[in-house]
């Protein structure tokens, strides 16, 4: 799953989902990053590696299992495959929001 790819599905989810009122980033290490800024409506998805409410840190692989279903967020937060800075509460929003 690229950039590309995640960037575009989690906007499309966005549009479809209850506003979180917060910036969220996905950080990818060298992939890259994603940064929901939901302060805005509609929100706005970008991958500009500004400062963020929330901070979510996984490989790209970590990322698609959890997308796909077949990665628990918890367990993968658990094992340290995802780190998270910041509010865990909207780290959870994000996860229902994308597990819909």
């Amino acid at each position: 799953m690229s950039l590309e790819k995640i960037t575009s599905e989690i906007q499309k989810k966005l549009s479809l989902s209850a506003p979180i009122e917060a910036r969220i980033k996905l950080d990818f290490g060298e992939d890259g990053c994603v940064l929901v800024d939901a302060t805005q409506n509609p929100p706005v998805v970008s991958n500009a590696d500004e400062d963020a409410d929330t901070v979510l840190s996984c490989s790209m692989d970590v990322f698609k299992g959890i997308v796909e279903g077949t990665q628990d967020p918890t367990m993968a937060y658990m094992m340290g495959k995802l780190k998270v800075q910041g509010n865990m509460g909207l780290a959870m929003k994000l996860n229902s929001l994308l597990e819909d």
